[in-house]
C-alpha cells in the first residue's frame, strides 16, 4: 500500500482485498451515482456487491482513495489501457469523485497528483477522462491541471464520447 499525505488528505492505493478499501470504493461510488453528475439514482444493491470484487477481477483495474482523517472523502478508479497512437499505455479516469463536504478543499487535486504518479510509473503517454458538459466546477479544475478537449484536426472537430447499453 502506497500513501502520500497532503494538506488536505492522505492518499491510498486501495487494496480490493481490504475490507474497509472495499467498504469505501462501495460508499464513494454511491456518493457519485447519486450526485446529478453521476446520474442520480443509488447504485442497485447487486452492482454494490459485485463492484469490488469485478474491480479485483479486472487485470487493467486500480482504484485510489482519499482520507481526511479517518473519513473517506474521495475515490478514482482507474483503467489502464493501450495507445496505439502512442504505443504506450495510457491511463483512463473511469470515476472520479470527492465527497460534498471536502470539495473545493484540495482533495481532487491530491487524487490527481497520485493518478499523474501511477501514469508516469507505467510509462503512460497520457491520462484521459470524461465529464458531463454542464459540470463547470470538474471542468475548471480539470483544465487547471492541463486537461482539456481531445482534438486531432481542428476542422474535424472535437471527439464525442459516445455510449451503447447492452
Amino acid at each position: 500500500m502506497t500513501a502520500t499525505a497532503t494538506l488536505s488528505a492522505t492518499i491510498v492505493r486501495a487494496d480490493y482485498s481490504n475490507a474497509d478499501h472495499a467498504a469505501a470504493i462501495v460508499k464513494m461510488l454511491r456518493v457519485y451515482a447519486m450526485d446529478p453528475m453521476g446520474g442520480g439514482e443509488d447504485l442497485s444493491p447487486q452492482v454494490q456487491a459485485d463492484l469490488v470484487p469485478g474491480l479485483a477481477a479486472t487485470p487493467a483495474a486500480s482504484s485510489i482513495l482519499a482520507y481526511v482523517g479517518d473519513e473517506v472523502a474521495g475515490l478514482a478508479n482507474l483503467m489502464t489501457t493501450f495507445s496505439t497512437f502512442g504505443a504506450k499505455p495510457l491511463i483512463n479516469i473511469h470515476d472520479i469523485v470527492v465527497a460534498k463536504d471536502h470539495r473545493g478543499a484540495g482533495v481532487g487535486r491530491a487524487l490527481f497528483a497520485e493518478i499523474e504518479t501511477i501514469a508516469h510509473e507505467a510509462g503512460a503517454c497520457k491520462v484521459t477522462l470524461e465529464v458531463l458538459e454542464g459540470n463547470a466546477p470538474a471542468k475548471a479544475l480539470y483544465a487547471s491541471l492541463g486537461y482539456g478537449d481531445y482534438l486531432l484536426d481542428p476542422e474535424m472537430g472535437k471527439a464525442l464520447f459516445w455510449q451503447k447499453r447492452l
